[in-house]
């Protein structure tokens, strides 16, 4: 058993499995309202299928929207299966959570995005922050008004 409760690993749990609940409900109910999807994953992580062109053309990560035209969204405790239109080219992918780096609902400005850091013992430790959203998109008009995103970071909460 541990000394300390790793609250950076509880945290990225907890934050993947909102995401699968909510492409869950997608899965069953379809997009509700104005939501939309921009899904920023790792396309080399070990789990992720994709088309061989589409690893070649994005060898580090890849953005996907899911928006107007997906099908056979299949939500599962690991990862999502969804079939996505590239140019009139439909190609199914499989995203496991671990491999997301960002997700980001634009219609809500909700943003989540996972970092995998080092800590002084060399141990992967996942940050999980609710990030601004004029990091993850770019905005669909200028608006004056600023707008103000909270970050919550983990890296206080570390000894």
């Amino acid at each position: 058993m541990t000394s300390t409760i790793d609250y950076g690993n509880l945290m990225h749990r907890a934050m993947r499995g909102l995401i699968q609940e909510v492409l869950t409900d997608v899965q069953k109910d379809g997009l509700p309202g104005a939501h939309h999807f921009f899904v920023t994953f790792d396309t080399m992580h070990p789990d992720v299928e994709i088309a061989d062109w589409l690893s070649d053309r994005y060898p580090g990560e890849m953005t996907v929207v899911i928006q107007h035209w997906f099908d056979n969204l299949d939500v599962t405790g690991e990862g999502f299966t969804i079939t996505l239109n590239f140019g009139d080219n439909p190609e199914t992918l499989y995203i496991p959570y671990d491999a997301i780096k960002t997700f980001v609902d634009p219609s809500v400005e909700f943003g989540l995005r996972f970092e995998t850091q080092d800590d002084d013992e060399d141990t992967p430790v996942a940050d999980v922050e609710e990030a601004p959203m004029d990091e993850m998109v770019e905005p669909e008009e200028e608006d004056d008004t600023p707008k103000e995103a909270e970050v919550v970071s983990l890296d206080q909460f570390r000894k």
